[in-house]
């Protein structure tokens, strides 16, 4: 096995923290979008379970379910800093 020596950094200290920080940002509304879509689905669960009839949750269920998949399911590279370009191929 070869010695693999780390490479030069690129960034500067004060890009470093800004990088930081929005990484805990993003920690933060990642796990705050997920409290809500398991929420929701708890609450469908229950009027389903309970044989409440309920639109609004039934509708909230589907948007904010529909939503959570759409954006966190994909190939596309998220969070912050340089994107490689990378050839859309649709869904």
């Amino acid at each position: 096995m070869e010695d693999q020596q780390s490479l030069s950094p690129t960034t500067t200290v004060q890009q470093d923290i800004t990088t930081a920080g929005q990484r805990k940002i993003n920690l933060i509304w990642e796990y705050t979008q997920a409290a809500i879509a398991i929420l929701v689905t708890l609450a469908l669960i229950y009027t389903a379970l309970a044989k409440i009839e309920s639109a609004e949750v039934r509708d909230a269920f589907f948007l904010i379910i529909g939503f959570y998949f759409s954006r966190t399911n994909h190939q596309a590279i998220g969070g912050i800093g340089i994107k490689p370009i990378q050839k859309y191929e649709g869904r």
